[in-house]
This record gives C-alpha cells, sequence and structure tokens, in this order.
C-alpha cells in the first residue's frame, strides 16, 4: 500500500485549478518508514496523474503514472480519499477539505473524459481490430520481451558458470595444507566471488526489467494506444489552423509590409517583457557547515572596496575571448568526427571474464573516449590563464585563491565525459607545444604500467612551472568504480618562489551495471605554500538525494601562515568559482554536537574563473571542450611514441571502431610480450647474481624535493632539444 499526502499550494505558487485539460499541484508522497513524506509535483493532464520529483523533472523524468480511465476513486473522511488502479491502492490527503474536493472533482472529471474517448476498452476483452502501425508496435514490444528473456537465460548461464568456479575455489580452499600457497587461493576465491555477485545483481535487474516491461505492455497498453489516436488527430487539426494563419499573415504582409513592421517591433517589446517577467532569481548557495558568511553593509563595501582592488578584481578580464575558448586562434580543428551509436551487449563481456583478474579484463573501445589518460592530464590546463595571472599577484593570499580556483577547474571537464581514456603504453609520451598562443610547454610519460602511473612536466613562459606524478588507483564496488589519483601536483612561481602542492579528490562513476553513467567529485583538497605555510581548504561535496546544497558544490577558506582566514572560496567544480574578501569573523552557534560555527562577515565575491561553453554539437563529439578537440590533432616533428599516433585511438576517433578494438588487441597482446621479456631478463639476472634492471622512463628520473622531501619522477630534460635536433633513435617501437 502506498500512502500519498496531497497538500496544493494557492494559485500564486503555479497550482492550476480545475479545468478541462491540466490540474497541479505540489504533493507529499509517502515512500516509505525510513523516508516518510517526501514533496512532489503532481500533474492531472490528458487522463493521466503523474508526479515528479520537481517541475523541473517534468521535462525528462516522470517518477511515476496513474492511468484514471480504469481507477477507482473512493472518498474517506477528514480529507482523505483513495486511488485504487492495478490492485494497488494510492491514499491521499488533501491539505483541506475545499482542496479535497477540487481534486476529487478534477479526478472524476478526468476519468470520465478518458473513459469516452476509449469507447472500445472494456474489461470484456473484446478488443477492436487494431490499425496496421499499432500492430507494428505490439510485434516490436513482443521482440524486446524475447530480448530481456534471452537475457535471463544468458544470466543463469552465468549464474551457474560463476557458482560452480566458486564452488571449486571454495573446495580448493578446504583442502590447502601449505599455508603459502592460502593468499593466492584466498585472492582467487575473492575475484570469483565478486563475479558472482556482479552476475547475481545483474540477474535481479533483468528480472526486474523484464517484470516491468511484460507490465507496461498489458491491455492498457492498447487503450493509451487509442487515445494517442485522439490526440493526434487533434494535433493534425491544430497544424492545419496554423498553416492557415500563417498564409494569412503572409498575404497581410506582402499587401502592407511598412504597418506591419511597425506592429512587429511592438509585439517584440511586449515579448520581451513578458519573458523577463519569468525570469527567476535564486538566492546564493547555502553556506558550508563549517562557517557562514554575511556580507557587508552598504557603508563596508564602499570603505572597504579598495581592499580587494588588484588582482582578484582585475585579473578576471579575458581579453579576445569570446567565452568559447581561445584554443582556436591559430587555425586548429574545431571538430571531430561525430561518435557512432554502436550498441554493447554487457553480457558478451561477462562470458569472456570467467577465471581472469577484474583488473586484467579487456575492454573494448565502446567504452573509451578517444583520448590517453597523458591527454586528459595535459587537458588540465585549459584554463592555465588563471596560473598567468596569479604569477602577476603581489599578495601570496590572491594568488592561493587563483591556485584554489585553477585545481578546481580541472574537473569541468569530467562532467559529461563518462568515457574512460585509453590507458597508455608503457614508454608511451605525449607533448602539448603551446608556446606561441599561451607560453607553455607540456611534456608527459607513462612511466609504469602495473600500477599506471604517469609523469607530467609543464614550463611556461609566464612565470610558473607545474609538475606532477600521478598513480591511478580504481576500486569496482558493483555498482560505482571509485577513481583515486595518488600523487601531488607541483606548482613554482619563478617571480616570488611559492611552491604550492595538492593532490586531486576522488571520482566516482556511478551506475556501471544497469542505468545512465554520471560522474560525481568528492573529498578535501589542502593546498599548501611550503614557502610561508599558506593554506586553503577545499571541500567538494558528494552528490546527495536528500541534501538541500547545490549540486557539485565546492567550498573553501584560505588562510595564511599562522591559521588566520583571509578569503571564503565558493562555487561548483563544473560551473565557476568565486572568492570574497573576509573583513570580520566572530563566533556564532548552531553548529551540531555543541561546536559553534564561525560567522565570517566578506566583500562582495569576485569571479575568479568561469567554464567557457562547450563547443556546437559537444554531445557528438564526446563532450569534448574546445582544447580537447585539439589535443588528438596530427602536428609535425612529434615523437615517434606520441600518444596522437596510437593506432587504436585514431581508429576510434574515426569512427572505425571495429577495426580499433581489433588494433587495441594487437597493441595489448604486444604489450604483455614484452612484458614477459622483461621479467624473464630479471630472473635471468637474478640467478646469474646480477641486479636486476626494471624499465627506466626515457624523460624523468626520479628525485627528492628539497621543500617538501617528497620523493617523485621529475623531467630530467632533453625532449625539446631532441625533437629540435629530430633524433629519437633513443624511443622505443612501442606502436
Amino acid at each position: 500500500m502506498t500512502e500519498l499526502v496531497v497538500r496544493t499550494l494557492p494559485s500564486p505558487s503555479g497550482v492550476q485549478g480545475p479545468g478541462p485539460d491540466t490540474y497541479k499541484g505540489w504533493l507529499f508522497k509517502w515512500t516509505n518508514y525510513l523516508k516518510g513524506y517526501q514533496r512532489r509535483w503532481f500533474v492531472l493532464s490528458n487522463g493521466l496523474l503523474s508526479y515528479y520529483r520537481t517541475q523541473a523533472e517534468m521535462a525528462h523524468t516522470c517518477r511515476g503514472t496513474i492511468t484514471l480511465a480504469t481507477v477507482h476513486i473512493e472518498v474517506g473522511d477528514t480529507c482523505h480519499f483513495v486511488l485504487t488502479s492495478g490492485g494497488r491502492s494510492y491514499h491521499l490527503k488533501a491539505y483541506s477539505e475545499g482542496e479535497c474536493q477540487r481534486w476529487v472533482s478534477a479526478l472524476q472529471q478526468a476519468k470520465a473524459n478518458a473513459t469516452q474517448i476509449m469507447p472500445h476498452s472494456d474489461d470484456s476483452g473484446d478488443e477492436g481490430p487494431l490499425a496496421q502501425p499499432d500492430r507494428a508496435l505490439i510485434q516490436g514490444a513482443l521482440k524486446t520481451l524475447a530480448s530481456k528473456l534471452e537475457d535471463l537465460n544468458t544470466c543463469n548461464e552465468l549464474i551457474g558458470k560463476h557458482g560452480a568456479a566458486l564452488q571449486r575455489s571454495l573446495s580448493e580452499l578446504e583442502d590447502l595444507r601449505a599455508p603459502t600457497d592460502g593468499a593466492d587461493k584466498l585472492k582467487t576465491v575473492n575475484e570469483r566471488a565478486t563475479l558472482f555477485r556482479i552476475t547475481s545483481n545483474a540477474m535481479i535487474n533483468a528480472c526486474q526489467d523484464f517484470v516491468d516491461l511484460a507490465e507496461a505492455h498489458s491491455r492498457r497498453w492498447q487503450r493509451a494506444l487509442q487515445y494517442e489516436r485522439e490526440q493526434r488527430h487533434h494535433l493534425e487539426e491544430t497544424i492545419e489552423q496554423l498553416a492557415k494563419q500563417h498564409d494569412s499573415l503572409e498575404r497581410a504582409w506582402r499587401e502592407s509590409p511598412s504597418t506591419h513592421n511597425k506592429g512587429a517591433e511592438g509585439t517584440l517589446e511586449g515579448e520581451s517583457s513578458e519573458e523577463n517577467e519569468d525570469i527567476e532569481f535564486f538566492d546564493a548557495m547555502e553556506d558550508s557547515p563549517a562557517f557562514i558568511t554575511v556580507p557587508a553593509d552598504d557603508h563596508s563595501q564602499h570603505s572597504n572596496q579598495n581592499v580587494t582592488s588588484g588582482s582578484l578584481s582585475s585579473n578576471w578580464s579575458q581579453d579576445d575571448n569570446d567565452g568559447s575558448g581561445s584554443y582556436l586562434r591559430r587555425g586548429r580543428r574545431c571538430r571531430i568526427p561525430d561518435k557512432p551509436n554502436y550498441s554493447l551487449n554487457l553480457w558478451s563481456i561477462m562470458k569472456n571474464c570467467i577465471g581472469k583478474e577484474l583488473s586484467k579484463i579487456p575492454m573494448p573501445v565502446n567504452f573509451n573516449e578517444p583520448l590517453s589518460m597523458l591527454q586528459r592530464l595535459t587537458e588540465d590546463l585549459e584554463y592555465s590563464e588563471l596560473l598567468d595571472r596569479a604569477a602577476h599577484c603581489d599578495s601570496s593570499l590572491e594568488q592561493m585563491c587563483l591556485v584554489a580556483a585553477f585545481s578546481v577547474s580541472s574537473y569541468s571537464t569530467t562532467v559529461h565525459r563518462t568515457g574512460k581514456p585509453f590507458n597508455p603504453l608503457l614508454g608511451e609520451t605525449y607533448e602539448l607545444d603551446r608556446v606561441e598562443e599561451y607560453g607553455y610547454r607540456s611534456i608527459c610519460e607513462q612511466i609504469s604500467h602495473h600500477p599506471p602511473a604517469a609523469a607530467h612536466h609543464v614550463i611556461s613562459q609566464r612565470g610558473w612551472t607545474l609538475w606532477q606524478e600521478i598513480t591511478i588507483d580504481s576500486k569496482f564496488r558493483g555498482k560505482y568504480i571509485s577513481i583515486m589519483p595518488l600523487g601531488n601536483i607541483h606548482l613554482k612561481f619563478h617571480a616570488s618562489g611559492n611552491h604550492y602542492v595538492w593532490s586531486k579528490v576522488t571520482s566516482t562513476v556511478h551506475n556501471i551495471i544497469v542505468g545512465k553513467l554520471w560522474i560525481d567529485q568528492s573529498g578535501d583538497i589542502i593546498i599548501m605554500n611550503h614557502r610561508n605555510k599558506d593554506k586553503c581548504h577545499l571541500k567538494f561535496s558528494p552528490y546527495s538525494y536528500f541534501s538541500r546544497d547545490v549540486p557539485r558544490k565546492v567550498t573553501g577558506v584560505v588562510m595564511d601562515g599562522e591559521g588566520c582566514a583571509h578569503y571564503i572560496l565558493s562555487g561548483t567544480w563544473d560551473d565557476k568559482m568565486e572568492s570574497a574578501k573576509i573583513i570580520e569573523s566572530s563566533h556564532g552557534c548552531g553548529g551540531s554536537e555543541g561546536k559553534q560555527k564561525t560567522v565570517y562577515q566578506t566583500l562582495p565575491p569576485k569571479l575568479m574563473w568561469k567554464k567557457y561553453p562547450l563547443p556546437e554539437n559537444a554531445v557528438s563529439m564526446h563532450y569534448f571542450s574546445s582544447l580537447a578537440l585539439t589535443l588528438n590533432e596530427l602536428e609535425d616533428s612529434m615523437a615517434p611514441t606520441d600518444s596522437r599516433l596510437r593506432p587504436d585511438q585514431r581508429l576510434m576517433e574515426a569512427g572505425l571502431w571495429d577495426e580499433a578494438n581489433a588494433e587495441k588487441q594487437r597493441l595489448e597482446e604486444r604489450q604483455r610480450l614484452e612484458r614477459r621479456k622483461r621479467e624473464a631478463q630479471a630472473n635471468l639476472a637474478l640467478e646469474e647474481g646480477k641486479e636486476a634492471k626494471s624499465h627506466q622512463p626515457l624523460w624523468f628520473e626520479k628525485r627528492t624535493d628539497t621543500e617538501t622531501a617528497e620523493s617523485s619522477y621529475v623531467y630530467k630534460g632533453g625532449y625539446w632539444e631532441a625533437k629540435d635536433r629530430q633524433d629519437w633513435s633513443h624511443c622505443p617501437a612501442i606502436f
């Protein structure tokens, strides 16, 4: 039994009273005893009662629908009425007796209208003859049901295979006598148990899909088809009337163009005024739980305006920038071939996973995007102008604000990018020379394959150097994958010597097995200036259905070396970041567990960073940004190990996915052979009493930082000199 509480707001809130077409209002839907009542937006229209979480969801997601043609309406006591349909009862309560009566009247009228327009849909089962298009739709539904049934059979086979393999592993574990073999056997058992759990979850989801689909294609669906015929007829009549009106307007325009020109201008002004009235102005984001910001009054704003003059107030001026990103100035490409619409059966991959380690399951390019991980690292430089502006800051605290905005901006390109970048081959490199346009040169190299690790170095003629060594660690949790970049990012400004260090947050890809993929970023970033101990604490709030916070929210505080806060940062990692100068702080109340919140009085916030809009037709180009579109563009004089020359990646970008999959398998098998050769050579060296040689990166070497005492791979030089000489003789042939 589902219980809902209906609370209809007054008409100024957008609620429409009972009418011939639509009745709307806010409802509080009873979900379960844990969540209680949840507010929903209900719409009664065209014989259907639908509900949504918000009004905005009406454009894309319906949470539930009740067909009124077959519903039974029963009025109870104290504003209570019950809707019964398909063996399911919905208990609803209105806010007042008057609202209850209006809802009941609207529902009864909608039921009567829905029954009248479907005369052949009685319960006798003698359905009228269906038109040919409707028969085709039913045949399509039957084929879909057959496909779902085939998926169920496949799941059943997989569960049997995984269960048998798991049982064998458990038996082997019980028969163990040598304790040294226990770790390997236990690892095998855990892997097979994980595969068994994944397949079982897939079986449950496939069963649910089959049941839902079967229910959806019942006899009521044929009644809905009949109703759609009526709607189509009304639409045809409306289009015919519009065509006649259009013809009349054209004739009137030809007869008196000057008069109608003036009238058109007046009409446009009126439409603009009406449009402005509908614009919604939202309040600022809710404050971080750790502190509350209060804007200063007008007097304080004027008297302290000079405090924020300088870098933060003036540096957000993007000369010659139209907002679309300026990576197309020098004739670089602005589009790539559209992404093909290839379907992929997940079961075909799972069949080949029996007995294999999860980390070594070969994945087709269908899950990839035509960029490597090295190119994704380089893509962090899309908003390098933030660092250019930071290099001219006199205040290290203002500089810290811009560095924090840069660290957040690197996530803005990931909001729609659910495709997995290609894992670079060992020794693969990627260069990006943008000295003429933006003053920097970037070089990356894959320094390890298991675990995957890359080293990155950027030198800018505009006063800064950035370097990092990143190792990717991932955890598969069944429904989602957590991607945890390990390692620190270093940034040093040449003039001041300020040395900033921070690490990345955790990225989570949701709905791996079933549903639409989506990405979230969560965790904390601590940016430390090792020269004077200035610090910035950024918090990436994870998405929560129950939270009232703005999605993808980021908040932060910039403090000096003594722990005194000077700036408040706020924004979202997919849109913008702002900073507000703190002019006064005090301790307030209302904190959890008796803790007091700090109340900061600030000047009006200044915009530091704003995301560029995506290029036109980005949805068909893997949601690439303007910079990402140019990353795989071939250039002259590249190293033979450059990611642009990787054949499977180029084939995928061209839309030849079958050929790309074949090439990817060839490269992976070649890499496995090379690894076996290195292991054999290492074993032979050990047998001969010699020191085994491991892979050594070509352009990077391990050093210990004198300021942070951190040991990492840093650029040792030589790449750009080799490019000038075109001497790539020492580069391995990896492709």
